[in-house]
């Protein structure tokens, strides 16, 4: 057993995921996300049940542990109680943690979540505001939402629900600064925080600068699609 597998092993998600796998394939068959993509819970929980580092690695490198849509619908269907979904996401901090996300095009798209959602809730208490949902990353929302996009602030003073006011209701209003301060605690105590600063550092390894990360994300920002950036290696 190697370092890897033991640091997986005290996660307390895989130690709540991972209990006897059978490797009957209940989880595959019933994951909607098998459906889609080259991914097989069944293959994720049989490679950890291995604990064979090389092949942890290797997972941890892939797209596969990010393609999960956390839908549990392994967990009640597994006949020793295992939740792939759980197990999942203990892969994906240990992939952060050493920087293997930034190995695969999935992974690497870690860096939008922190500076999304990461931030905002960091900066606003919400993971997501209508201010980041633009009509050119969203065509599919039609005109009714570009229309909203460009006139929000005066159309939710209409609905007497207005942005930027402390207490206000929705996703806009202020939170106290005395409650964020208590949200930005937790963070940093369940070590969210130090996982946000791992993803900017693998990105900054694994793209050699500060500066090409900026560009990675400028890319993303401008094309919604980060199979556009160019990797150089």
């Amino acid at each position: 057993m190697g370092k890897l597998v033991d640091e997986l092993k005290q996660d307390i998600q895989y130690q709540h995921g991972m209990n006897a796998c059978l490797n009957c394939g209940i989880c595959t068959a019933v994951c909607p996300a098998a459906e889609v993509y080259e991914y097989s819970p069944r293959e994720v929980m049989n490679i950890c049940h291995t604990e064979d580092e090389e092949w942890l690695i290797d997972l941890l490198k892939s797209d596969k542990i990010w393609f999960c849509g956390q839908c549990y619908s392994c967990k009640p269907r597994c006949p020793r109680g295992n939740s792939t979904a759980d197990v999942i996401l203990a892969l994906r901090r240990l992939s952060v943690r050493h920087g293997y996300f930034a190995e695969s095009e999935k992974g690497r798209q870690q860096l939008f979540a922190k500076r999304v959602f990461g931030e905002n809730m960091l900066k606003r208490g919400y993971t997501l505001t209508a201010e980041n949902i633009t009509p050119e990353h969203f065509p599919e929302l039609g005109e009714n939402w570009e229309y909203y996009f460009e006139h929000m602030k005066e159309m939710r003073e209409w609905w007497d629900v207005p942005m930027d006011k402390e207490n206000s209701a929705g996703s806009h209003r202020v939170i106290p600064e005395k409650d964020m301060d208590e949200l930005r605690a937790i963070y940093k105590a369940t070590g969210a925080i130090e996982l946000m600063e791992a993803v900017e550092k693998g990105m900054e390894k694994k793209l050699g600068s500060k500066k090409e990360v900026e560009k990675y994300w400028e890319n993303w920002l401008e094309t919604a699609d980060s199979r556009t950036y160019e990797m150089k290696s």
